[in-house]
């Protein structure tokens, strides 16, 4: 996936010297800590936290749990909205979600409750005997779920506890989607991801095929045809282009590809590492990209974006521990043509910078350049074109060019298809926010099915 800079020298150093750098992000709590930190809890009647939670989680329950000691019931609190709670305690932005609405978070107070690393505590902890939840009876009717992402699996997981056989589909040899390919090594270290997927296999139910691709060896027509209803959880896994000349060249790659190597690298220092990079983006992928390049030793490591800290959209928490590993921020800066040295390989950007003039992004014509032996794109994600080449996808309808349009029960134009994730509109590209997308399809599709009414478009 990252051919193109074997050029570069591998990271400094041994595997094992590496691997402590990609530790967890933030320390796990200790049992005494977690204590402490649930007495702060007002355990407050209709919640904001569990408002501001995508997926429902009964915030003040599952800390009152904890702080009686029945972790087991603070995580079965949590796993019946968020099957996902292990992996969202790490990598949702709960600085911006949970924790912002808090009661407690106001100057008076210095910090809300610690709800992320409460449910981490909690579902690290939790000890229990098979799995948690038990499946209704069997209807005799199997569903058909294309990508095992978050929001693939949550719709899985969820038609499997209604009684409902389930056949995943994956173009990936493992299932994880996101959470196994695309999350920085240090906020989802080690095995989690993949212990979550065991867990939540467990239930049974649910069969998953790896190495199916829809538009290569699957086709929505057959799948339509075979089962009784097809949920779309494909997420977005195409990097987007800069339309550059010398994209192409040797120390130009995509920052997910990169991203998916590092998570599935199995020796560190196998990798190769520019000395200077710089990665284009303003979102949390650029982020991600950014801190683990420093975290594997590159000297210099320079993000461009092309407006202001104010439109950047990593979070405030990111872009502090993109400034904690010293990744400098070049803001206002366009990206307008790829360096090259004598041997085609990238040796820099140049850029133009910009300025707002009403509303609108401008270029000044001023131009400066930035040395690098590497450039990372983290521009944004697009459907991948075989999927789009699917016949019968085509007729999917389509916002912003490959977003699946959806209704309110995630109902796609097509009677009995249904859509969640990432790749429909509108939609924020959260992990937690695929979950319940998965999580409300399935209840969808299970009403559907069973009622007997076709699924049909509602506008």
């Amino acid at each position: 996936m990252i051919e193109s800079l074997q050029h570069l020298p591998p990271a400094a150093g041994t595997h094992g010297a590496l691997s402590e750098r990609f530790g967890d992000l933030a320390p796990p709590l200790t049992p005494r800590q977690a204590l402490v930190e649930s007495a702060r809890c007002l355990y407050c009647y209709d919640a904001p936290c569990t408002r501001a939670c995508p997926t429902g989680i009964d915030v003040a329950s599952f800390i009152r749990n904890i702080g009686d000691g029945n972790l087991d019931g603070a995580a079965v609190g949590i796993l019946g909205q968020n099957i996902f709670g292990a992996s969202c305690a790490r990598v949702c932005p709960t600085e911006i979600l949970c924790e912002d609405a808090c009661v407690r978070n106001h100057d008076a107070e210095g910090q809300p409750v610690r709800i992320g690393l409460l449910q981490r505590h909690a579902l690290d902890h939790a000890r229990f005997d098979g799995h948690p939840f038990r499946r209704a009876p069997a209807t005799g009717k199997v569903v058909a779920v294309v990508g095992a992402g978050p929001a693939g699996l949550a719709c899985a997981h969820r038609l499997a506890l209604l009684g409902h056989d389930v056949v995943v589909f994956e173009s990936h040899d493992k299932a994880g989607g996101l959470n196994e390919y695309g999350i920085a090594r240090y906020k989802l270290p080690g095995g989690v991801a993949q212990r979550e997927v065991d867990f939540l296999l467990s239930i049974g139910g649910i069969e998953v095929r790896t190495g199916m691709t829809l538009g290569a060896n699957l086709q929505l027509a057959d799948l339509r045809t075979r089962y009784d209803a097809v949920f779309l959880g494909l997420g977005l896994g195409a990097s987007r282009r800069l339309g550059l000349t010398g994209e192409d060249a040797p120390g130009l790659a995509a920052a997910i590809d990169y991203i998916a190597t590092l998570r599935q690298a199995r020796d560190l220092a196998a990798l190769p590492v520019p000395r200077r990079a710089i990665v284009i983006g303003a979102g949390n992928t650029a982020i991600d990209m950014a801190v683990q390049l420093k975290r594997l030793g590159a000297e210099d490591v320079v993000l461009a974006y092309r407006r202001g800290f104010a439109s950047m959209s990593a979070t405030g928490h990111e872009i502090d521990i993109a400034k904690a590993h010293c990744v400098a921020i070049r803001t206002w800066a366009a990206p307008l043509e790829v360096l090259l040295d004598g041997a085609g390989r990238v040796r820099g950007m140049r850029f133009e910078e910009t300025r707002l003039d009403a509303g609108r992004l401008l270029g000044t014509g001023a131009t400066f350049e930035i040395a690098a032996d590497a450039v990372f794109k983290a521009i944004g994600q697009h459907a991948d074109p075989a999927v789009l080449a699917d016949p019968l996808a085509r007729e999917l309808e389509r916002a912003g060019g490959d977003k699946i349009v959806v209704d309110a029960a995630f109902r796609t134009a097509l009677p009995g298809v249904y859509a969640g994730g990432d790749c429909v509109a509108p939609g924020q590209d959260l992990t937690v926010q695929a979950v319940q997308h998965g999580k409300l399809a399935a209840l969808s599709i299970h009403h559907d099915i069973l009622s007997g009414a076709e699924a049909v478009w509602r506008t």
